[in-house]
């Protein structure tokens, strides 16, 4: 699978959120959802809502991120950013290794059983303490553990279809 998978390379991948403003000089807390954490700081540009921003610089503060952008140099501007996704392109992620894959990169693939019965699309996927979840929109909606050899059977980029050994019943 290359970096371009499914053709999407300007989809929008979302990797946090503004906090809120941090001091007066238009820093804003940052909520994270890359690992570790620090990893957001690493892209470049931003897409905050719907304007491209850079960070001119970040850092951990006690167990927080923070971040100045540029541009946003007083603490209105700042506030004004509270609640704003973070995302950025696709296409600046790494590509990832011939055994791993973005999350991201499963959304809208078929998901269908090993006998060929179809069960949806992905629309997205989750994190539970015990496995992740892969959210499956059909008829109705399924909540498919992802149990890589025990529930997932094949991911198949070009085909843009995932096998699972599940009952569709359920």
């Amino acid at each position: 699978m290359g970096p371009d998978a499914g053709g999407q390379a300007d989809r929008r991948i979302e990797l946090g959120r503004i906090g809120g403003p941090h001091g007066v000089r238009g820093w804003v807390r940052i909520g994270s959802d890359t690992e570790p954490p620090e990893n957001i700081l690493r892209y470049r540009p931003w897409l905050v809502g719907d304007v491209e921003m850079v960070v001119a610089e970040g850092r951990r503060q006690g167990k927080a991120l923070v971040a100045r952008l540029v541009g946003c140099d007083e603490r209105d501007a700042a506030a004004a950013l509270t609640g704003k996704i973070i995302a950025v392109r696709r296409r600046q992620l790494p590509p990832p290794r011939p055994d791993e894959f973005y999350w991201a990169d499963l959304e809208g693939l078929a998901v269908a059983t090993p006998d060929g019965v179809a069960l949806g699309t992905v629309s997205h996927l989750f994190a539970t303490g015990a496995n992740d979840v892969i959210v499956v929109a059909g008829e109705r909606e399924r909540l498919v553990p992802f149990l890589w050899g025990q529930v997932v059977q094949d991911i198949d980029f070009a085909q843009r279809r995932i096998v699972v050994d599940w009952d569709p019943d359920f």
